[in-house]
């Protein structure tokens, strides 16, 4: 195993995950929740989950209480693959935030499983 892959498991030792069944049903319940996408603005610009914001890995320490000021507020997070989430909400927590989710599998397992993503439109080659 990695060094990473040690740093998210310690993460992953502190925080909630949710799965994409989960994340499904919540979004197609109506319920309100931040979802947010903290994978690179060239990833989110490319393709994103229905509804949800961008605040990167890179700056979501500096711009989460201007962008989620309630410290109780539910959010769920996500990336590519469930690590850079996982930190991010480790790292949030240690902020304060107390309700928040790290999607399993990110928006890769999301993909997998068939359901839609907000896509830029490709030009014609």
């Amino acid at each position: 195993m990695s060094r990473f892959e040690d740093l998210v498991d310690d993460a992953r030792s502190r925080i909630r995950e949710t799965s994409v069944e989960e994340l499904q049903r919540r979004i197609e319940g109506g319920e309100r929740f931040y979802l947010v996408d903290v994978r690179e603005a060239g990833e989110w610009a490319r393709a994103r989950i229905p509804g949800a914001g961008w605040l990167g890995k890179g700056v979501i320490e500096r711009d989460i209480e201007r962008t989620i000021p309630e410290p109780d507020a539910e959010i769920v997070l996500y990336c590519g693959g469930g690590y850079r989430s996982a930190l991010a909400a480790d790292s949030i927590q240690k902020m304060g935030y107390t309700n928040v989710r790290s999607l399993a599998g990110g928006i890769g397992a999301w993909f997998r499983a068939g359901l839609p993503l907000d896509q830029e439109p490709r030009e014609r080659a």
